[in-house]
């Protein structure tokens, strides 16, 4: 069958192909690249599909599309299946429960881990993904987690807190009412 078809290709389509091979971002343009390349050099389609541990039918599908549609056929169609339930809404909840204290949301804690979140996620959306869903698309939207730093400042009193700054520099300045100083932490034995 190889014999009717010719995959010569013109000098343009050689230019395309080689600057796809060479520069294409994507490793599944480039490698159909060099295979629409091998049949311009003559190799059948099986002897391509086995140099590119791919199947004679594949090499005879990418050679297809690239005739119809050029280098814009040899990248990856949409896969079917379901939708994502992360949808554009869900990411701009995600976005705006990151930026906002939890308290401030009505709740007793002040930092978001992956589980409380992806509960108050679920009351404002109604979609609860699994941990592993919800880690992955934390990743992808690169968000990344990070220890806090416990720091209750925002729950003391100032006044007293200044009140016990000033004591401990009192303390540090007046010599000791309890004990001798000594310069020494050595002793001999009485």
């Amino acid at each position: 069958m190889s014999r009717l078809i010719d995959f010569t290709l013109n000098d343009e389509h050689l230019v395309d192909i080689e600057r796809a091979i060479n520069h294409a971002a994507q490793a599944e343009v480039r490698q159909r690249a060099i295979a629409i390349r091998l049949l311009h050099l003559g190799h059948a389609p099986e002897a391509a599909a086995e140099m590119l541990a791919v199947a004679p039918s594949t090499i005879w599908n990418w050679h297809r599309r690239y005739r119809a549609e050029g280098i814009n056929g040899l990248t990856n169609r949409a896969k079917s299946g379901r939708p994502a339930k992360a949808d554009d809404h869900y990411l701009a909840e995600v976005e705006r429960a990151l930026d906002t204290d939890a308290r401030e949301l009505g709740y007793a804690f002040s930092v978001w881990t992956i589980n409380k979140l992806r509960k108050h996620l679920e009351k404002q959306t109604g979609i609860l993904l699994s941990y592993t869903r919800f880690r992955a698309l934390l990743s992808k939207q690169e968000y990344v987690y990070r220890q806090p730093k416990h720091d209750l400042s925002d729950l003391q009193d100032a006044d007293a807190k200044a009140a016990a700054e000033d004591f401990l520099e009192w303390l540090k300045k007046s010599p000791s009412q309890t004990m001798p100083s000594s310069s020494s932490l050595w002793m001999k034995r009485a």
